[in-house]
């Protein structure tokens, strides 16, 4: 017997070539992964301390936890919403609630812990639609959670009284006596909550992909009808997920109430739901920590750009429409690609013409940025003049020389960039053939 596993194991042993740090029935690995995650959420508002680093970084956090939940659904379990904006709306609206009932000695409950309320109630409202939304699949699916989050919507300005009208529900997170003098006053707090929740949800959540519901749903996003075959109900599974991810949409609710110390119709709306969808994508739906990145970088864009410039909008929608044309596996796909090229010793190969592809497009993005820039403050701002601010210069935006410069940097930038996009695919496609011959020596042509 020990021969036999002996003689097994040497047969195998020449076809592994990425070994794994391993010690059962420990993956050091992905232990090391998680603590450097954590060490990160610690370590970061001592690098950025300012108070709007501080305000970015809570909004990621929230962020991160509202897209990992959608994904569950989306990436996992191949299911489009519209409105899972709703979810977290509603978790939102409870928690509030229950922050200002703790406030008036109605009810006692931890600040901390009323993200809590929010996933509950999120998982609540899972199980009364999911039930409805998840008697249709694919297109119907999608349709019924477009109605379902305008009917919420609606129903928020109908009902003033727990919804708060236009104005929405506010609160004062600072309630109760403190605990080891944390009050969630300073918005340093409220940072240092939101990445517990965030981490806690983020280990949760990739445990649930490894349960055996997890796998299953990922069986019913891939054949529905084999699934149904072995015996699983394609419909209740993709009913448990979607009260699963809606737990999770809560807590992120919750975390936003705490946050912003309001909640208003917004969060509700479908704005809210393409948001996150939008998210989900440009991160990678099909990787478990494609949706953190894409959480980073739509926040980046709407927070932190938006600071800066009017157009953040049509910057987003711009990044979005070129991911889903060139990058449809998202940012994640990419840096999935360039791993296994440098896992090779491949990817000096691709130094030079990064570096050239960079440098066209930095010429190119500058020449659009400042057509755009330029068409703003003629249209949107034309209240302020035609002066604008512009890569650290004053610019006339009614100068034609202006206009001139501008369409020129686009048209060198444009042949640039076609010229080193040629070049970095025929570099791009050697590589790829050099792995493939690597990977099976014995291949022939």
């Amino acid at each position: 017997m020990g021969s036999g596993a002996s003689g097994h194991r040497s047969a195998i042993a020449p076809a592994i070539r990425v070994p794994r740090v391993r010690f059962e029935p420990i993956d050091l690995g992905r232990w090391a992964i998680w603590s450097a995650t954590a060490l990160l959420f610690a370590v970061l508002p001592l690098v950025f301390h300012k108070g709007f680093a501080i305000t970015l970084l809570s909004q990621m956090g929230v962020m991160i936890v509202f897209a990992l939940a959608y994904n569950m659904i989306f990436g996992q379990g191949g299911m489009l919403s519209f409105g899972h904006a709703v979810y977290s709306g509603l978790g939102a609206f409870f928690a509030i609630h229950a922050l200002n009932w703790v406030g008036e000695g109605r009810l006692w409950l931890p600040v901390s812990l009323i993200p809590l309320v929010g996933g509950v109630f999120g998982a609540v409202f899972g199980v009364l639609f999911g039930y409805v939304t998840t008697k249709k699949a694919g297109t119907p699916f999608a349709m019924i959670t477009l109605g379902i989050g305008e009917l919420v919507f609606a129903a928020s300005l109908m009902f003033p009284g727990f919804f708060g009208g236009e104005g929405g529900v506010s609160t004062n997170r600072v309630v109760g006596e403190p605990f080891l003098g944390i009050t969630f006053g300073p918005a340093i707090e409220v940072y240092y909550l939101i990445a517990i929740w965030c981490f806690a949800s983020m280990a949760a959540m990739y445990a649930f992909s490894h349960t055996p519901l997890g796998r299953i749903s990922n069986a019913v996003r891939d054949n529905p009808e084999r699934a149904e075959f072995i015996g699983y109900s394609a419909q209740h599974v993709r009913f448990l997920v979607i009260v699963a991810s809606a737990f999770f949409c809560g807590i992120a609710g919750g975390l936003s109430a705490i946050n912003f110390e309001i909640v208003s119709a917004e969060n509700v709306s479908t704005a809210r739901s393409g948001g996150v969808l939008v998210a989900a994508f440009i991160g990678g739906a099909g990787f478990f920590f494609g949706p953190i990145l894409g959480a980073v970088i739509f926040i980046f864009f709407a927070v932190a750009l938006s600071d800066y410039t009017s157009a953040w909008q049509f910057y987003l929608g711009a990044f979005f429409v070129l991911m889903v044309m060139y990058a449809p596996g998202g940012v994640a796909s990419l840096i999935a690609m360039n791993l296994r090229v440098m896992r090779h010793g491949l990817l000096g190969r691709l130094a030079g013409p990064y570096g050239a592809l960079a440098l066209a497009t930095g010429v190119l993005l500058a020449g659009v940025i400042a057509l755009v820039e330029m068409s703003y403050q003629l249209t949107l701002n034309f209240a302020s003049g035609s002066q604008l601010r512009l890569f650290g210069m004053d610019v006339d935006a009614s100068s034609w020389q202006a206009w001139a410069i501008a369409a020129a940097l686009v048209a060198a930038g444009g042949l640039a960039f076609e010229a080193a996009r040629r070049r970095f695919a025929r570099t791009w496609d050697a590589v790829q053939a050099l792995i493939e011959a690597k990977s099976h020596p014995g291949a022939t042509t």
